[in-house]
């Protein structure tokens, strides 16, 4: 029998490129976002991840179509940026409802069907910026590091039911991630500038970054093992970047960001 899979945001960018993936390694995927329409060879099913009512209908369709679940890949999400102090609250917290509380809510969705069966695995889309906290991307930064302690926390709840739950970390990819970005200006003759600098320097890095062909490949892949390695990173220069922030002490560490990203 095919594995079972279901990838939310899987209509354009990594997780569309994921969803493919995963595809044609014999996997049956469903898709679910908010567009009408979905990608063609895959199960589309409409579905916002804000909703709680909208993600339980759409994750009992699923059992009811196909019996089970074996892998669940978090991938809806966008970026927000500007500074803080004109950044209104509503907005911050519209990024932690569809970034972290949208995983929060497809988990609670399909973990006791994956217990019950004894098996399961849950990938988490996080980010380089989780360990590497990106001046006016603050609350981005902040969504993408709580899904790590989520992710690992999870994971030793889930440990003795044979679900194994991890979250991988891109940097840069090249995706319409960064078109859909909502951008607070304001201020930034304030900050002298800085916040425009900022994004600008973010955004040209994501416009010639990584292929997010690759990117959905490494995620794939990462879908489809059953080992208990909490947190991947996709790229070596990435990986070594992750790795600086484990050696370096906090206060060099934030020095080094903010020389990249807030001067």
């Amino acid at each position: 029998m095919s594995k079972i899979a279901v990838i939310t945001g899987g209509t354009s960018g990594i997780g569309r490129e994921t969803a493919l993936y995963l595809a044609k390694n014999g996997c049956t995927v469903y898709e679910l976002s908010r567009r009408e329409e979905g990608v063609e060879g895959l199960k589309h099913i409409r579905a916002d991840v804000t909703d709680e009512d909208s993600v339980r209908r759409a994750v009992e369709q699923i059992l009811q179509e196909a019996g089970h679940i074996d892998i669940l890949v978090n991938n809806a999400g966008f970026g927000i940026s500007g500074a803080v102090e004109f950044t209104d609250t509503e907005e911050a917290q519209r990024q932690f409802q569809v970034n972290f509380f949208g995983m929060v809510r497809m988990n609670r969705a399909v973990i006791a069907a994956m217990r019950s069966r004894g098996s399961g695995r849950i990938v988490n889309l996080s980010s380089v910026a989780a360990p590497v906290p990106i001046p006016f991307q603050t609350y981005y930064s902040a969504s993408k590091a709580a899904i790590n302690s989520y992710t690992m926390a999870l994971g030793n709840e889930l440990r003795p039911f044979g679900i194994t739950v991890c979250a991988v970390m891109p940097g840069d990819i090249h995706t319409g991630f960064t078109a859909a970005r909502h951008k607070v200006g304001q201020g930034d003759e304030i900050y002298a500038g800085r916040i425009s600098r900022s994004v600008k320097r973010m955004e040209h890095d994501e416009q010639t970054g990584m292929d997010p062909a690759k990117a959905g490949a490494f995620v794939g892949k990462v879908a489809l093992k059953t080992s208990h390695k909490p947190l991947y990173t996709i790229g070596f220069a990435y990986k070594a970047a992750v790795l600086l922030t484990k050696i370096l002490p906090a206060r060099a560490l934030n020095w080094l960001i903010g020389k990249i990203y807030a001067s």
